[in-house]
């Protein structure tokens, strides 16, 4: 039978929520978890980055898997790599192991989502394209991101009362389990549509093709490079500011056990999801350009950033984390769909993960230096810092406008892509 637009969509969505709900049992409590393996601040988002360094080792490789062997099969290795290095952090965090330890198993986290990062999104679209789909794709993202927004506000709020009521490992043995699970799911479910991948050529020199595709419609295409560089910038600033929130809330909160307010972090951003989701196709229609929306969010961003350093209290946070998660999730989908048009079917994955990387790479550098920064001055001025990085990316979503693409007003496909400088 025939696979429809949508029966696609229902997939994509089934993908994003088991995704979503595995990933999130632990967003809520990750910080306070490491913390009570005996890491400092410092040591917790360092191991943080090595995560984030292994999603910058490991995202074009495994994009490069995607666009060779498969997007269903780098989802099934994701699952499958992400499940044993869950497993592997309760271990450590069982025998208090040392750091070092928590490196490697971070990596290894890092590892497992690259194979993730490049290729459902690739499947999609491909999918979506070969099926007939006629629609905007703001709104496909965006009602992935609404499903994605309440599988995790389910997830991270069950996790922050699991880890108060059972343990603190206990929502990262149930996120393995989800995770075996997803792998059946896209056994039977997920099939390469829209995609072949070439047969008859040696791996490595299709790796290599692929690859050297990829710079030439990626990174040598400026409307591409410069929101790569917008990515390299706040990539990082989106992953410390959450991770952060959980103990900042706790301090704020006064009781350093309250793991549900932990949970709470996570949950504001679960709505946000939800709530940006639903607001995206509606942004987009107010912007003739889609960079238009992207310029004014990030520089709102920055001003909640500022927020949240500045006015210290409880309910005060609170009230500056949603509005900063909500004009996140607000332009993911407006960004997704930009970039999308952006680039060629054929190298999709690789550049989606090439994006991934820049984002990553951000965060190598911002969580152990901010870590660090709220070891010695607390939490608040680590967010004003923040703010100041984040008003950085200003200048390269300006320079990708600035390249008048067509994807920049509509949804493009084949020869309406920009060629590379």
């Amino acid at each position: 039978m025939m696979p429809t637009p949508r029966s696609v969509q229902r997939v994509y969505l089934l993908l994003t929520l088991g995704n979503t709900l595995a990933a999130s049992f632990i967003w809520g409590i990750n910080t306070i978890f490491l913390l009570d393996a005996g890491l400092s601040n410092l040591e917790a988002f360092a191991a943080n980055a090595f995560f984030t360094a292994g999603m910058v080792l490991f995202e074009v490789p495994t994009g490069i898997v995607a666009d060779t062997v498969g997007r269903r099969a780098s989802y099934l290795l994701g699952t499958v790599t992400l499940t044993v290095a869950t497993l592997a952090y309760v271990l450590l965090w069982e025998i208090t192991a040392p750091f070092w330890a928590w490196a490697l198993a971070s990596l290894a986290l890092g590892l497992g989502f690259t194979f993730f990062s490049g290729a459902v999104e690739a499947w999609l679209v491909d999918a979506l394209h070969a099926t007939g789909f006629d629609g905007e794709l703001e709104d496909v993202f965006g009602r992935g991101q609404m499903v994605g927004g309440g599988a995790m506000l389910t997830g991270s709020l069950a996790g922050g009362v699991i880890a108060q009521e059972v343990s603190l490992g206990a929502p990262f043995v149930l996120r393995a389990a989800v995770l075996a699970v997803m792998f059946v799911v896209a056994f039977r479910l997920m099939f390469d549509i829209g995609f072949k991948a070439e047969k008859g050529g040696r791996p490595l020199g299709e790796m290599r093709k692929i690859a050297s595709a990829s710079v030439e419609y990626g990174w040598r295409v400026p409307a591409v490079k410069w929101l790569m560089m917008e990515a390299l910038v706040t990539g990082g600033i989106g992953i410390y500011g959450f991770y952060a929130l959980q103990p900042y809330l706790l301090d704020l909160y006064g009781d350093p056990h309250a793991y549900v307010i932990a949970g709470l972090s996570a949950a504001i951003v679960a709505g946000a999801q939800i709530l940006g989701g639903l607001c995206a196709p509606y942004i987009r229609a107010r912007f003739k350009r889609r960079t238009s929306a992207l310029l004014l969010t990030a520089a709102l961003s920055s001003l909640a950033l500022i927020g949240l350093g500045t006015f210290e209290s409880f309910w005060a946070a609170i009230g500056f984390a949603v509005v900063w998660a909500l004009l996140f999730a607000a332009t993911m989908p407006i960004r997704q769909a930009y970039m999308n048009g952006l680039i060629p079917s054929r190298q999709r994955a690789t550049i989606l993960s090439f994006d991934s990387l820049m984002s990553s790479s951000g965060g190598v550098w911002t969580q152990p230096a901010l870590g660090r920064a709220a070891d010695v001055w607390g939490y608040p001025p680590t967010y004003l810092i923040s703010a100041g990085i984040s008003l950085l990316a200003l200048p390269f979503i300006a320079l990708s406008r600035r390249q008048n693409a067509a994807a920049d007003e509509r949804d493009v496909v084949g020869d309406e892509r920009p060629a590379p400088a």
